[in-house]
């Protein structure tokens, strides 16, 4: 359904090193980004398929990067371990606790999941979907 998602940073580098620090527990990878004359950026894919990507991307137009209201990123994780390891290692990179590692039975049997904010304020979710067969 979706090519990518984006969320704007203020700094790349604590941006990177917090999305590694989430994604590479997840089964993500980070690639390399071609310079194509846009803001400098970091992409993280799953290296079995090109899509969808995330990025984080400096701001275009070169003003402050600002989180949305009602935004959030939610990110696939193959077990309930992941969650919690993920979960460790952002808030370990920078991130801000918004929710704790646990059960959340009241969105699906099975639900497992954790909420926190990256170092610029996007919200994320790391959830694993006891519920779903979903592919890798």
């Amino acid at each position: 359904m979706f090519s990518h998602i984006t969320v704007g940073t203020n700094d790349l580098d604590q941006a990177a090193a917090f999305y590694d620090a989430i994604l590479i527990p997840l089964g993500l990878c980070r690639r390399v980004v071609t310079p194509d004359g846009g803001p400098a950026s970091a992409c993280w894919v799953n290296p079995n398929r090109p899509l969808p990507r995330f990025y984080v991307y400096c701001p275009y137009d070169l003003k402050e990067a600002e989180a949305g209201n009602g935004s959030m990123v939610a990110f696939s994780a193959p077990h309930a371990d992941a969650v919690d390891e993920a979960y460790a290692a952002g808030l370990s990179n920078g991130g801000v606790d918004t929710g704790s590692p646990g059960p959340r039975p009241h969105y699906g049997d099975g639900y497992y999941g954790a909420y926190l904010r990256d170092p610029d304020g996007n919200k994320v979710h790391i959830v694993h979907r006891g519920d779903l067969h979903l592919p890798g």
